[in-house]
């Protein structure tokens, strides 16, 4: 039988009763937004991939537990980057923090930047800047400009107050802006 056509809440009562194909829908529709969320947090490909197939197995294993108050989609990215966190906290118990290079700029045969890639530069700078900000810096940045979290949302996610979850954030973004700054001057 065909899942395809089902809404989620028709996928997850079939997931409740073990439909090992429903399961299989569910994650064919979110495993792409997961893996890029649990990514940003963990930095490392491999580990991503070992954060989002947890996560998923955590949320179909607890399934009930899923009240319907918000979307599962948010609900199931929470799972996931509560995963992240701790997944990349006990790596950075275990191992150095590697710096990436930041991306040179890409020309086409007459030397000039093409303005498509050179938005995705642009882009990717800022997200390779990202990666050499303190973790709580990137992670509070990561969770409020690309996950869309608001600072009441992030506050829980982290553990921390209201108040200094917008101090972080604000002290988060002057960090990037003075790295970005000294960037640009190299």
């Amino acid at each position: 039988m065909s899942h395809v056509k089902l809404n989620t809440d028709q996928l997850l009562q079939l997931c409740k009763q073990g439909s090992q194909s429903a399961q299989l829908e569910v994650y064919n529709r979110y495993y792409k937004a997961m893996y890029n969320t649990a990514f940003r947090i963990v930095k490392d490909s491999f580990e991503a991939e070992d954060v989002m197939q947890e996560s998923f197995l955590n949320a179909f294993t607890k399934l009930h537990s899923f009240k319907g108050e918000v979307t599962f989609g948010a609900w199931l990215k929470r799972i996931v980057i509560n995963n992240s966190i701790y997944h990349y906290k006990k790596q950075q118990k275990n191992m150095a923090i590697p710096f990436d290079d930041v991306l040179n700029k890409v020309e086409d045969n007459d030397g000039i930047v093409l303005d498509h890639e050179f938005t995705n530069l642009k882009a990717q700078k800022v997200l390779e800047t990202m990666k050499m900000l303190k973790d709580n810096y990137r992670v509070s940045l990561t969770l409020h400009l690309i996950e869309g979290y608001d600072y009441e949302e992030i506050s829980e996610i982290m553990n921390i107050s209201y108040a200094n979850c917008r101090t972080m954030i604000s002290r988060a973004k002057e960090s990037l802006r003075n790295k970005l700054t000294s960037i640009a001057y190299e």
